[in-house]
């Protein structure tokens, strides 16, 4: 699956900005999986965070329970004699993945883009993460409920442009300097000017 690296980890390819080359990844990976795959850590690792990227959210889901079924001791170390550490951070990964996406904008200069749950299974249906570390220096905790976004919290530690997609409102507030504001969306997406040292709160309205 080495062809798919533009994918995960890279950016090349995405559902949101190349549909055509997810398509053609997705097929790739549909028959690589009907002539073998996922029999050891690594392998289903690879799996999880391919589905993630493609928002496959129940496939994702699905390896996420294989890699603990059949590919995890009861001391949580990957199964691969003696142990694989790649299937421990890999799985790691792809959940995170599952959670949250984040990559540099192709279009807008100095711009992270962040994506809310882009592939939460339905078995996750409420839940929160905390201390996801995302490029450009932030890092994020997360709050769900009732299979929707609630809540994010975002500390920009260096400053910079974020670029959030999402289909609704949002309120964001800057815990720094105590100022509220309302974004709509525009194209599926808000802008966020963060400072240096600032704690943003976005919630869900």
């Amino acid at each position: 699956m080495s062809q798919l690296f533009g994918l995960y980890p890279g950016s090349q390819i995405s559902v949101r900005e190349t549909p055509q080359l997810a398509q053609a990844a997705k097929a790739t990976l549909e028959r690589r999986l009907k002539y073998g795959g996922g029999h050891t850590g690594w392998s289903r690792a690879w799996i999880i965070n391919l589905w993630a990227r493609l928002k496959e959210s129940e496939l994702a889901y699905e390896n996420v329970q294989e890699l603990l079924k059949k590919s995890t001791l009861t001391n949580l170390l990957d199964n691969h004699p003696p142990f694989q550490i790649d299937g421990n951070f890999g799985g790691i990964a792809g959940i995170v993945e599952m959670l949250l996406q984040d990559y540099i904008s192709k279009t807008l200069p100095d711009t992270i883009c962040l994506e809310f749950l882009p592939a939460l299974p339905k078995a996750w249906i409420k839940g929160k993460a905390k201390g996801i570390c995302v490029r450009g220096g932030y890092e994020v905790d997360l709050i769900w409920n009732e299979g929707k976004f609630q809540k994010a919290v975002i500390t920009s530690q260096n400053g910079g442009n974020l670029h959030v997609y999402t289909y609704s409102k949002l309120e964001v507030i800057d815990c720094k300097k105590g100022t509220r504001e309302i974004h709509i969306p525009e194209r599926n997406s808000i802008i966020i000017r963060a400072l240096a040292g600032h704690t943003y709160e976005i919630n869900a309205q």
